[in-house]
């Protein structure tokens, strides 16, 4: 696995990826460690020539018009991170904090907060050894920044609040020894140049992201399979109907269908279909699958663009810009520009639910189901006796449903802080972690479908599938038997569900 190099110009979701879930170490390269240095150097210039900078030379929020005297300088910024860590709720997953941690020293290496080199290097050695600070989920109103919650991951840079080190949670101060790590002590503008930026929320984000792409993948695999069970009609994905209406995502999701489908003897052309006594055309829920999983992929493009862009920018305040000699203060802190961003993708992964909902209570439907079984149990069974799949469609019911609630915008919504300096705030970290709810949802609604599909197909011939619908229909039968009679189905939910997690179905070769 290679290493990933952090200069805040070209970190990708990818790199995070292998970061914060497969443990790539970090490297800073020579011509990032002179920018951190020169940005430095500006910044004790300043001070030094007694310019008034705020969160250096004055207090925070609404506590910036007080001056802060010399002799205290290095104390403010020990005292902002104590004040500010007061997150609550459960913590940070691992990952999520890796990712945290990464984007925060990406940051840095832009060359913009005016951080000692030692200090990014101290944050680098964490990653890398695997000391990951406890960090509450909640707490933080994206702006300015992710204040708390960053505030939680310095401590266990100066050798207080909490860590996970090799699999147990220990006091800061021990995780660093056990690591090998010396704690920092804060020098002026460290405090603030490590917990003002919005890298909580992205790291929520750019995994989500990454779990989205390999999500909307798979519920084409869904799609397709269901496609065959309910012997639906392939026009629906001929490219002459896209090429008229081009959104790249709907393309490229048509595309992908028929590339499931070769081969398959269950899908065929409305011709075949009208003389075997067939509808001409299907319901929307088949019909219409490149249109709405089509807008999921060009929503999930689009959020990506953002977090992109995100990932790789200077987002605390003040910032300082060494070339010009000025420190100056804004509001690159503010993660409306997530916080939108996931509220969109959050509306794209609740219709993907919705519409494989719609797919699965066809399938257990026997008046909708084109002659399956009602709930896919065999009739040989005792009518009634069987429940089969009935209460797999109550649970993607009720997935989907909640998914409606938490697809309610956290965006538009604001609160005043600090005494009503911080007057507008953006929800970001809200906005990323419910949209992370309805991904995690929605894994469980495509599993569901995944297990409909294939107990339908085996009624019609699980011999007639289409290349790639084959191929995942034996994914899932290697690790789940046919259902031939009642029996307890969480647990095969489950092992879909991994599966899915696993990025089993999205990597299939077709």
């Amino acid at each position: 696995m290679k290493n990933v190099a952090i200069d805040g110009e070209t970190l990708t979701v990818e790199d995070i990826i292998t970061v914060a879930r497969y443990n790539a170490q970090v490297t800073i390269p020579e011509k990032t460690k002179k920018k951190v240095k020169q940005a430095r150097e500006t910044l004790e210039r300043l001070v030094k020539n007694q310019k008034i900078i705020y969160g250096v030379t004055t207090g925070f929020g609404a506590l910036g018009n007080i001056a802060i005297q010399p002799k205290d300088i290095r104390q403010l910024q020990v005292n902002i991170i104590r004040s500010h860590s007061s997150a609550v709720g459960k913590p940070l997953s691992r990952d999520v904090t890796r990712a945290l941690m990464l984007l925060r020293a990406n940051t840095v290496a832009k060359g913009h907060s005016g951080v000692r080199l030692e200090t990014l290097k101290t944050l680098v050695q964490m990653i890398n050894k695997g000391v990951h600070p406890i960090i509450p989920e909640k707490g933080s109103v994206g702006a300015s920044g992710d204040l708390a919650p960053l505030s939680h991951m310095v401590l266990v840079m100066i050798g207080e609040g909490e860590a996970e080190y090799q699999g147990v949670v220990i006091s800061g101060k021990e995780a660093m020894k056990k690591a090998d790590i010396s704690p920092i002590t804060l020098d002026m503008k460290e405090g603030v140049g490590l917990n003002n930026g919005t890298q909580m929320m992205t790291a929520i984000a750019a995994l989500a992201i990454h779990d989205a792409e390999n999500l909307v993948q798979t519920s084409e695999v869904a799609a397709a399979m269901s496609l065959e069970a309910l012997c639906g009609i392939v026009d629906a994905f001929d490219e002459k109907i896209h090429g008229t209406r081009p959104h790249k995502g709907q393309i490229e999701s048509a595309r992908n269908i028929c590339e499931l489908l070769s081969g398959s003897k269950l899908a065929k052309p409305s011709s075949e279909a009208v003389k075997e006594n067939k509808y001409p055309q299907d319901p929307y829920s088949l019909r219409c699958i490149p249109q709405v999983s089509g807008s999921v992929r060009d929503t999930i493009s689009y959020v990506k663009s953002v977090i992109g862009v995100e990932i790789n920018s200077a987002t605390d305040n003040p910032l300082i810009f060494a070339k010009d000699e000025v420190c100056l203060s804004g509001g690159n802190f503010h993660g409306q520009p997530i916080s939108a961003a996931m509220d969109y993708l959050a509306i794209a992964l609740t219709t993907m639910g919705n519409i494989s909902e719609r797919r699965t209570a066809r399938l257990i439907d026997e008046k909708l189901s084109r002659g399956l079984p009602a709930f896919l149990i065999s009739n040989k069974a005792k009518r009634g006796l069987q429940s089969g799949f009935m209460t797999l469609q109550y649970t993607a019911a009720a997935l989907a449903s909640e998914n409606k609630s938490l697809a309610h915008p956290a965006s538009v919504d604001s609160i005043p802080t600090s005494a009503n300096f911080e007057d507008f705030v953006s929800m970001g970290p809200f906005a990323a972690r419910k949209a992370v709810e309805i991904l995690r949802n929605t894994e469980y609604i495509v599993a569901i479908e995944l297990l409909s599909a294939a107990q339908g197909v085996e009624f019609r011939g699980a011999n007639k599938l289409g290349k790639g619908t084959k191929t995942a229909y034996n994914l899932i039968r290697r690790r789940i038997p046919t259902l031939e009679e009642d029996r307890v189905l969480y647990k095969d939910i489950e092992v879909v569900k991994s599966l899915i997690r696993n990025e089993e179905f999205s990597k299939l070769k077709r």
